[in-house]
């Protein structure tokens, strides 16, 4: 049975890959045929010859409303599982970071939570019991500070967040400094651990961030305005570029110049994962719980790195004190030794001899440091993209005006120097607004031309992924420093037009991210999908689920413009 998926999550994702899976990667392009560039270009030519595709006049739409409001594209806090669900007197929910809050062997708090709610605990005579709500640490800084959640407590993987929270206005009450101890590190592959220690002495992130700029390591860590690895590395490396001051403008200049030759900062840990699997990275930021139970990674050598990861339990002055002491019962509970076991069998606990290295950040500098990365995360080069959308026949009614929708709302993670285009297909190609600046013109003109989207005929995908690519590379032509990638959503079956396995061998040999986002698909339909975005380069396919998309898509546009 397909799987029902929110359209207009869909396109929300989309965009977020413009800003920037758990499976072992596979590499689907060993059995496609290598050709050259040249040879792949002719190839498209070719193809296109025999393609219609229709320029559309894309009207100027004055009425274009204006969703410059991040809380407009933030889904309902109910995208973030509930994991345990208490129903006590005094019920606390924790906001709880994923490596304890989601499926085995990363549920350390929800075994936890389970276990105490079907014991008697009491508080003032009242039964204590805990919900577990499944959400990183980032993302509850960015629903409280929008004033769209309040967890009765919190537990991030580090302090860093509650210090943003504080600076934010939220006061913070911290109840336990270490709830389960951690750490993250830096991950190197074996094959180059010791060519690199003979040349670099030392593994730290300075030494990490010297090799990547001189070419002989390629690093790669995590989206820090969501995870905490990825925000613990990012200021490990302003602090490498300079440790009297992390935010000064030498940091941040020094920070351009290394994104320039840093691969892109990953959405998730399992994409990262994958792309060390491909061998587009040999570094990588990781968390060591999820290093020690992950077997695939026995070929890296782990240095922790930053500050530790100890899981603090922050409460809040809105919360009420007999909550707050009502929640000493847990913390207790968890802190005793047969807890503290399951936690070293899930991974936790380990390098406790490890002090940290604090880069002196309070919670304004972390607030800082993220708005450093996202100025300079491309490395002062623009993104070229086209999104290819499905308007067959299937996307009639609601669907095409959730489409249309999320599009509006999602283009306010465009950056006016990045540029953008757009397709629609159907039984043919329509170019609704080929790639322009996105200026205050261009963001008009793009409104208009989404307006006009309607749903009829069959899906002819492939088509339209070679008529995007065109665009790109003539795109290129004029721009040649700029950073292409495409976004291809699909809600069905290839119906008509070239098939997939004629073009795979261009797509290997062009090497332009195709991030794909499948939702209502048969799976063997999300599985030609995702070879599409794998023979591609670094992207990834989206299984889109129900609601979560608007987030996704955030994620993906924040870290990749």
């Amino acid at each position: 049975m397909k799987r029902i998926i929110s359209l207009t999550l869909v396109i929300v994702l989309v965009l977020a890959c413009f800003a920037g899976c758990s499976q072992v990667y596979d590499d689907p392009s060993s059995d496609i045929k290598d050709i050259s560039r040249d040879d792949a270009i002719a190839e498209m030519d070719a193809i296109l010859s025999r393609v219609s595709v229709y320029e559309e006049e894309a009207p100027v739409d004055l009425d274009m409303v204006d969703y410059s409001n991040e809380a407009d594209a933030l889904a309902d806090i109910s995208v973030f599982p509930v994991t345990v669900r208490g129903n006590g007197e005094i019920n606390l929910e924790i906001a709880a970071d994923t490596e304890l809050s989601s499926e085995a062997p990363d549920d350390w708090m929800n075994i936890l939570a389970q276990r105490f709610n079907s014991e008697d605990h009491e508080y003032n005579g009242k039964k204590v019991t805990i919900t577990v709500r499944q959400i990183t640490g980032g993302e509850v800084v960015t629903y409280m500070r929008a004033g769209l959640y309040q967890p009765d407590l919190y537990v991030p993987s580090h302090g860093a967040w509650g210090k943003m929270l504080d600076a934010s206005g939220i006061q913070t009450v911290t109840l336990c400094d270490r709830l389960l101890g951690n750490t993250a590190g830096i991950l190197i592959s074996d094959k180059v651990y010791d060519s690199f220690l003979e040349k670099y002495k030392e593994v730290s992130m300075k030494t990490v961030v010297d090799a990547t700029i001189n070419h002989d390591l390629t690093f790669a860590y995590t989206y820090p305005y969501a995870s905490s690895t990825g925000l613990n590395m990012l200021t490990m490396i302003l602090a490498a570029f300079d440790p009297a001051n992390p935010l000064s403008e030498t940091a941040s200049e020094k920070l351009l110049e290394y994104q320039k030759t840093a691969p892109p900062t990953a959405h998730t840990t399992a994409i990262m994962r994958n792309n060390a699997k491909k061998g587009i990275v040999n570094a990588m930021a990781m968390e060591e719980q999820a290093y020690v139970l992950n077997k695939e990674l026995a070929d890296y050598i782990y240095v922790p790195v930053g500050i530790r990861h100890d899981h603090p339990v922050f409460s809040f002055s809105y919360v009420s004190k007999e909550k707050q002491e009502a929640a000493r019962l847990f913390i207790d509970y968890c802190l005793t030794e047969e807890a503290q076991k399951l936690g070293y069998e899930k991974g936790f606990n380990r390098h406790d001899d490890y002090k940290g290295q604090d880069p002196g950040l309070d919670g304004l500098g972390y607030l800082a440091a993220q708005k450093l990365w996202k100025k300079n995360k491309t490395g002062g080069r623009p993104v070229i993209a086209v999104f290819v959308t499905d308007i067959s026949g299937s996307m009639r009614g609601n669907k095409i005006a959730s489409l249309q929708d999320a599009l509006l709302r999602s283009a306010q993670f465009v950056d006016s120097e990045n540029y953008l285009g757009l397709i629609a297909y159907s039984d043919d190609v329509h170019v609704m607004l080929p790639i322009g600046q996105f200026d205050s013109m261009q963001r008009a003109k793009f409104s208009g031309a989404v307006k006009q989207l309607s749903a009829n005929g069959r899906t002819a995908i492939y088509d339209a992924t070679m008529a995007a690519m065109k665009m790109l590379l003539d795109k290129q032509k004029e721009i040649p420093d700029a950073i292409p990638v495409m976004f291809v959503l699909s809600d069905g079956h290839q119906e008509g037009g070239v098939n997939l396995s004629r073009i795979l061998p261009i797509v290997k040999a062009v090497k332009i991210p195709i991030y794909t986002i499948g939702f209502e698909m048969w799976e063997e339909d999300e599985a030609e999908m995702k070879k599409l975005s794998q023979v591609s380069g670094e992207a990834e396919l989206t299984d889109a689920g129900d609601k979560d998309i608007v987030n996704v898509l955030r994620g993906l546009l924040n870290s990749r413009t």
